[in-house]
This record gives C-alpha cells, structure tokens and sequence, in this order.
C-alpha cells in the first residue's frame, strides 16, 4: 500500500483477529490479566502504557506521516510538553515567533520553569545559525504559521540544523508542527525534520468531538526518549478517543482535499476585496503568497490547505462584527473540523501574547482567522459576502 487514501483506510485497521470484525473494537480495559507475574496473557499490561485502540491509531498515523514511530497524547499541548520534557535542564530552544498561542505559553510560563530558554524569531531562515548556541537542543517551526499563514522553508531548515548537528556530540533536533495542513497535505520528516508534531484534534480526526495530539518520528533513540515520558508523565489519550481519531484518519484526505478546494476559493474571494473591504490576505495557495514557490515544493499538488487569515478594514470592531454576522461559519476556537469557523486571534486563541510580540508577527486587532470546512462552497461563499458587508456597514 503506497497511495496515500489506501493508507488512510487501511493502516493499522487489520480485522480482528478473534472476530474477523472489520472495525476494531474498543478496548476499555484500564488493565490485562497475566498468566504467571510479569507474563502478560496477551501484548498488554496496563492501558496507560500501551492500549490496542492506541497501537492502532498509533501505526496509521506513523503511515500517513512516512515514519517509523507515532506516540499519541491526550492533547497537542501534551505533545508538546513531552518534546520540552525530554530536554535536560538549561537547555536552549529556537522557534518561529509567529506560533501557536498555546506552544508560545508553554514556552514562555512552563519550560522556563525548568531552565529551558526559548528564543523566537519572524525570521528563522535568515537568523537560524546565529541563534543556535551550544546550548540548543530544539528547532521549533510551523510551517504554516498559526495564523498569519507564513511559510518556513522546512529543508532549508533542516540542513542548517544537521550541519550543526555533524559538527558535536550531541544532538540537535528539528521539530515541526503540522497541525494547519495534516499529513494528506504535507510531510515534514520527508524534508528533513526529525520530528513532527499534531494536534490530532484538528484535521486528522476531523469532526470536533475529540481532543488529543501526537509526535511522529523516524529516529529510534528520540523515540524511546518520548516513549518512556508518555508512559512516565502518563498523558495518555483514552482508548475511546483512540479509536475515535481513528475513524477520522480515514476520511482525512477527502476532507483536506475539499476544505482546501473550498479555502482556495474564499481566499480569491477575498483577495478581490483588497482596497475595500479587506486590507490583506494571506493563503499559501494563492499565487501572490511570498513563499508560493516553497509552497509548491512542500505542499501535495501545491495546495493550500483549509485555513485562511485576512485583515479586515475597520479595525477590531469589523472583525468582531464579521465574526459575530456569519451564518456557518460559526465563532469558535479550534480548527479542522468538517464545520467552518471563524475568529479573531487576538482576543482568544493568541490573547496571551503581549501585544507588541503579537503585532511583530501580524497578529493584529483586525485579523480574522477562518477555518473552512466541507460544505458547499455556494454557501460559503454567500456568507462571507454578507458577513464583509454588514462588518463594512458597521
């Protein structure tokens, strides 16, 4: 199996092996009974170190995102804990400054508490090698950037970060957050990332109903390092929600493929609307994006991906008016869904970045984040035109 919606449906899917089921049942069992002490009847001993659901969705993801090891967590943000857990005290991290308001907390208000600096860059092709220190373990990037939709050049990145890491002893990682486009539209450990990173609540599973997160990697030694802290710290999804997630991953690339065609739409839409009702826009799929050219190297048939953001004219109070006058798009945090939302960054999924470091990285008052679903694009269309309206009219 080597397409990648053959993938999708059938990895880590085999019938049951008792049954014959064609769909996995859901093991609720929290432990596994043992025939003599440390003799475990079958392959399990206790859920929170490993469960059959999570094994399951565990080998699909690992599939989708050409790697040789996934390990699911019970959100993205847990994800991204167990990366910066692994790190030794007063250790050192680079990141994209535009990133992810919940990754830039972490960063900022936990790891430091264990010695872990990070320091952020809107430029982190041109500023990489003078930022890496000897004390740098990590290179953090998403690549789009959430939410100004900036494209990182992943392997250029990638090979600065492996010149460093042939040159001493101890290892350099790049870690790639792929939550914006999926594995359907992006594989990051293809071009040269050593580890990426899901919120597994978005795209992969697809219908807003779970939460969880996952790390996939092809490096054994990094693996068994992650592995030993998800059984350790113990933020572990349930095996419902494993399965779950699983049933999404299923149907991810038809769902990526029509948010993407549908984002694409909306984005020239709104791309028209420069000068008058909208200030900018920013999509990696339309041709006047600045990274286009990346785009179309790292990108599956170039697309764009289902998130669009766009400054509105009029300020704070016209993206609030345009976001509380949609009719499907529904105002709402979160992203990846089958349903489309919309919000405004600055006072909720980014509110606590300060200011200043916000608008550096073009998160300003007036820019408006829509996460486009699977419904027709007619419809859509129609509500983002009356939405522009009456936020115009404001």
């Amino acid at each position: 199996m080597t397409n990648f919606g053959t993938l999708a449906v059938h990895a880590g899917a085999e019938p049951d092996r008792t049954t014959g089921a064609v769909i996995q049942p859901i093991s609720l069992s929290t432990t596994f009974a043992q025939n003599a002490p440390a003799s475990p009847v079958g392959d399990y001993e206790y859920s929170r170190s490993s469960n059959p659901n999570r094994d399951s969705f565990e080998q699909a993801l690992a599939a989708l995102e050409q790697a040789r090891f996934a390990l699911a967590y019970s959100s993205g943000s847990a994800a991204t804990a167990n990366v910066l857990q692994s790190l030794a005290q007063d250790r050192h991290v680079v990141s994209i400054g535009d990133v992810y308001g919940g990754t830039h907390r972490y960063f900022t208000k936990v790891a430091n508490s264990h010695g872990v600096q990070v320091t952020f860059s809107n430029s982190i092709e041109e500023d990489i090698e003078g930022l890496i220190t000897p004390a740098t373990r990590l290179v953090w990037i998403e690549s789009p950037s959430n939410p100004t939709l900036s494209i990182t050049d992943i392997a250029k990145v990638a090979a600065i970060v492996a010149k460093v890491r042939a040159s001493r002893k101890e290892a350099i990682h790049l870690v790639v957050d792929n939550t914006f486009l999926s594995p359907y539209v992006q594989n990051p450990l293809t071009l040269g990332a050593d580890l990426v990173v899901h919120s597994v609540t978005k795209y992969i599973n697809g219908h807003s109903d779970v939460v969880m997160g996952v790390a996939a990697t092809n490096d054994e030694q990094l693996h068994e390092r992650l592995r030993f802290l998800q059984n350790a710290i113990g933020a572990v999804p349930s095996a419902f929600d494993c399965w779950l997630a699983h049933r999404g991953l299923k149907t991810l690339h038809l769902r990526a493929k029509a948010a993407s065609n549908n984002a694409q739409v909306l984005a020239e839409l709104l791309e028209s609307k420069i000068g008058a009702e909208v200030i900018a826009v920013a999509y990696p799929g339309l041709k006047s994006h600045p990274r286009r050219a990346v785009v179309e190297r790292q990108h599956r048939n170039g697309l764009g991906g289902g998130m669009i953001s766009f400054r509105i004219s009029g300020g704070a109070k016209a993206a609030s008016k345009f976001c509380s006058t949609t009719k499907i798009f529904t105002l709402a945090e979160s992203l990846g869904g089958i349903e489309s939302l919309c919000e405004v960054p600055a006072v909720m999924t980014h509110a606590g970045i300060p200011q200043d470091k916000r608008e550096a990285s073009g998160v300003y008052d007036d820019l408006i984040r829509l996460s486009v679903g699977i419904e027709d694009t007619e419809d859509l269309i129609a509500d983002v035109l009356q939405a522009l309206q009456a936020a115009s009219a404001n």
